[in-house]
Parts: C-alpha cells; sequence; structure tokens
C-alpha cells in the first residue's frame, strides 16, 4: 500500500516539475514570441481609444493618425484613421479592437504609444503637467513614387518594391490588391467581423503583403544569383563558351530542358545572358553543382529572413537543400533558371539587384526613418548597416555588365531610359496553371546606382507575348524615371 502511495506521489512530483518547467517556458523563454504575435490584441484592446503617435511618409505625408471620437457617449476617446487608405494597407497595418495590430501599427506599436524607454524620463516630468506623451514615425516612403508605382500597377495582381541600394530604405513597396485599414478601426466590432471575414475569403488574398510575404518563381531573373556564383567561385566567366543548343538532354529524364519559344542560343556566357538563355544557364547550375549554387542562393539571402522592420516581417525566399538534388539534374537545371522549387518574394529580389548595384553588400532594408517624440525631438534613428556580402565588388562589375548589355541589346530593352544607363534583367516564371509571371529587376544610374527594384506582375496568359521584357520592363522604365525624376 505504501509501495503504491509512494508511487502516485512521484508521478505526481513529476507531473508538478514537467507544469513549472512548461510554465517558465511560456512565460520566460517564448514570452516575447506570444506578446508580439500577430494574433495575440492584447496590445490592441489595451490601447484602443487611446491617443497614438502618426506615421507618415518621408516627403510629410500622414497615412495613420489618431483623431478625437465625435461620439462623445463612446467608451473610446480616440479613434484611428487611415489616410492613405489602400495604397498604403500593407504597410500601416491596421490598429483593432477585434484583431489586435499588424504592420507598422505592431512593430513601432511601444513608440506610437509613448511608452517607449527612451521616453520614460520625459513621461515622468510630463505626468506632472498633465501632458500626453507619443512618438512619431517617419517612414522611408516617398507618397508620391509610392503612388506613381501603384498606378503602373494598373489593378493587375502584382508587386513593386523600389529601394536605395547605398542604405536599404525602401522608397516604394505596393501591391495590389490591397485593402483599407480603416475597416478594422472603427466601434462597430460586428462590421469589423464581417468585413475581415469578407476579405480573408477572397481569392485574390487583399490581406496578403504580396511585396514582402508571399514568394514566387523568379524565372530567369534568378540568373543572376547563377551567373554571379560561376564567377565568384571561378566555374566560369563572362567569356566562357557554352555550345549552340535548342534543348539540353539531362540525366534521370526523358525531357529534356527547352529554351523559350524553342530558340537556339548559347556562345559566350555574356551573350547567353543577353537573350536568357536557358539550356547554358542550365548547364551552368550542373557545372556549379548543387553545393555551389545552394551556397550561392544563400549568399544573396535565401533562406534567410530579412530584418525589415515590420510585423509580422518579411517571409524567407526559398532555395532547395542541396540533398534535394541527388539524382536529381532536372530539378537542379530547373533552379538554376530560377524555376522548380526556387521562390522569392519581390522584396528579396529588389535586394539582389541591389547587391550588384552596391559592390556585392546587401544593406538591411528598412522601412523607420526616425521616431519623433511629441516636441520633435529624434528618439529614433534608421536601423541602417550592412546585412551580408553576396559577392566581391569584382564579380558585382562583372554581372552590372552583363544587365546593362541585356537592356541596351537583349531581353531588356523596353527597361531603357534615354540619357541614363540602366542595368536590368527579365524573366518569366510558368506557374503550372496556364499562365506567367513576367518579372524584371535592375537598377539605374548604372554608373552610380540610387536606386534598384523589382516588379512582378502575376499569372498573365502563358503566350508567347507573355514575357518579363515585355510586360514588367515597361513598368521599371517608368517607375525608374520617375523615381530618379524626384530623389
Amino acid at each position: 500500500m505504501n509501495h503504491q502511495i509512494r508511487r502516485v506521489g512521484l508521478v505526481m512530483i513529476l507531473l508538478f516539475v514537467a507544469m513549472f518547467a512548461q510554465l517558465n517556458y511560456l512565460q520566460v523563454v517564448r514570452a516575447d514570441h506570444y506578446a508580439n504575435h500577430p494574433g495575440n490584441s492584447r496590445n490592441a484592446v489595451r490601447d484602443f481609444g487611446e491617443i497614438r503617435g502618426s506615421i507618415r511618409t518621408a516627403d510629410g505625408h500622414v497615412i495613420a493618425e489618431s483623431y478625437l471620437n465625435p461620439n462623445k457617449k463612446s467608451n473610446y476617446t480616440y479613434l484611428r484613421r487611415y489616410p492613405g487608405g489602400s495604397l498604403y494597407g500593407h504597410l500601416t497595418g491596421y490598429f483593432s479592437f477585434t484583431f489586435g495590430s499588424t504592420g507598422l501599427e505592431r512593430q513601432y506599436n511601444a513608440e506610437l504609444a509613448g511608452r517607449k524607454t527612451a521616453l520614460t524620463t520625459k513621461r515622468l516630468s510630463d505626468m506632472l503637467r498633465s501632458k500626453t506623451v507619443t512618438s512619431d514615425v517617419t517612414i522611408t516612403i516617398n507618397d508620391e513614387l509610392q503612388r506613381f508605382a501603384a498606378r503602373q500597377l494598373r489593378k493587375r495582381k502584382g508587386s513593386i518594391v523600389v529601394l536605395d541600394p547605398r542604405n536599404g530604405e525602401i522608397l516604394a513597396m505596393v501591391s495590389y490588391p490591397s485593402f483599407d485599414p480603416a475597416v478594422f478601426a472603427g466601434t462597430d466590432f460586428g462590421a469589423t467581423q464581417r468585413a475581415f471575414a469578407q476579405l480573408n475569403a477572397d481569392s485574390d488574398k487583399p490581406l496578403l503583403a504580396r511585396t514582402y510575404r508571399q514568394r514566387f518563381p523568379p524565372g530567369s531573373t534568378f540568373k543572376v544569383i547563377t551567373t554571379a556564383t560561376a564567377i565568384e567561385t571561378q566555374v566560369a566567366g563572362p567569356e566562357t563558351i557554352y555550345p549552340l543548343l535548342r534543348s539540353l538532354p539531362l540525366r534521370f529524364s526523358t525531357r529534356p530542358l527547352r529554351n523559350f519559344g524553342g530558340s537556339e542560343c548559347g556562345g559566350s556566357l555574356s551573350a547567353a545572358f543577353r537573350v536568357s538563355c536557358n539550356t547554358t544557364f542550365a548547364q551552368l547550375g550542373l557545372d556549379l553543382n548543387p553545393e555551389r549554387l545552394a551556397n550561392g542562393a544563400k549568399s544573396f539571402g535565401f533562406n534567410r529572413r530579412p530584418p525589415l522592420d515590420i510585423s509580422p516581417g518579411a517571409a524567407e525566399s526559398f532555395f532547395p537543400p542541396v540533398g534535394f538534388f541527388v539524382r536529381n539534374d532536372p530539378q537542379l537545371a530547373q533552379s538554376a533558371i530560377g524555376q522548380g522549387n526556387v521562390n522569392a518574394t519581390p522584396l528579396e529580389m529588389a535586394m539582389v539587384a541591389g547587391a550588384i548595384a552596391n559592390g556585392g553588400k546587401i544593406m538591411r532594408p528598412h522601412l523607420m526613418h526616425d521616431i519623433t517624440d511629441s516636441d520633435g525631438a529624434e528618439v529614433e534613428g534608421e536601423p541602417g548597416g550592412e546585412w551580408m556580402t553576396a559577392v566581391s565588388p569584382a564579380t558585382a562589375d562583372a554581372v552590372k555588365v552583363m544587365m546593362i548589355d541585356a537592356v541596351e541589346r537583349g531581353t531588356g530593352t523596353r527597361a531603357a531610359i534615354t540619357g541614363v544607363q540602366v542595368a536590368a534583367k527579365t524573366g518569366t516564371a510558368q506557374t503550372g496553371r496556364n499562365t506567367a509571371h513576367a518579372w524584371t529587376i535592375g537598377f539605374a544610374p548604372a554608373d552610380n546606382p540610387r536606386l534598384a527594384i523589382a516588379v512582378i506582375i502575376e499569372d498573365q496568359p502563358d503566350s508567347g507575348a507573355a514575357t518579363g521584357g515585355r510586360i514588367a520592363a515597361p513598368v521599371v522604365r517608368e517607375v525608374l524615371t520617375k523615381a530618379l525624376e524626384l530623389l
């Protein structure tokens, strides 16, 4: 009998220890994760109805602000409004009693609500004077460029990201479709729930920030990485010669890899890059081998989460692990041309272009320019600095020359700007749904890059005309032209 009691006691002790360990894990180790999880609305519920600082663009346009609730009988003194509407829905996010907060509203919640540690001393003194302390967040986006870029999408599903490759500032970041965050900011919580259900059920996914949260096959824009990796590892150089082919036979497959439209191409690597020759780059991928190509993708940021300052954060772009390519030459060849299982966000591909523009260095992408308190004093400056090094300056320069050539004589001629040298790479990625994604990435001015860009127009009819060079390159030209005028 005593033996059984001891056994029960031992089990109870073990259960208590396990429960104690789990509680400590949740409350200490995972506390920050759960506190900042997008599904956690506790912070928004606590702050809802309180005054918050504003969010504004670099050129002074307010895109989120608090206003005094005209309903004096309401329990909520202040409400949130979004003058930028759906143009900024994926950036500001929303501040909702029902669904919590997302985007910049969540990322900089402590600052906007005036609870940042740097404000503590000021808060204590201001409390004695009954003064409310909040902070305003200024972001790097240029409002005029943002609006212009959105118009270039012409209500086609797609994304545009423009950044400064020298410091990582995001100058424009738009995608369509989007949503108006105002639908979540009101006090009619039933209407808020209905609006969320309707948006969430929409097959076009307007709540999804496609620019930094959605991954797509990058198509031939990935050849920038394949080329840079080959040059960096000395597997091939700009003048390395490849045979003229219409298709490339592959081990472990009865189906050869074909060039676009059945064309024949090859010659030097530079010539193949100019016309985006699939057979050359498929062979180049095989020559590199899985380990080198995977490491090359990783050096440009694949399989790593970019440190973008927005909640819930940027998605990782994906390149398959080395083991995936064992006895799988077809997938290695497809990966080298940006097809198969390779997937990238538009933000990532803008950073790829930015790396070549910036001598091989990728700067930390960021949206916050500065944070100022109620008196206009700066509380925090922008989070700049280098994120990682993709390739050497010599390799970046070699790839830059090829990208310039692609605009002057190759697939990217529609990205050309009179009087400005542009470097670009086009891409057309088959989706398997009888559609294709039209891509172009690039930078300008090529001799002193100040702008890097990625454009994707999604799900275009899969025909000979639905190419990145025909559909996305003209958008690159127009947006870069506007950006150069403004900046």
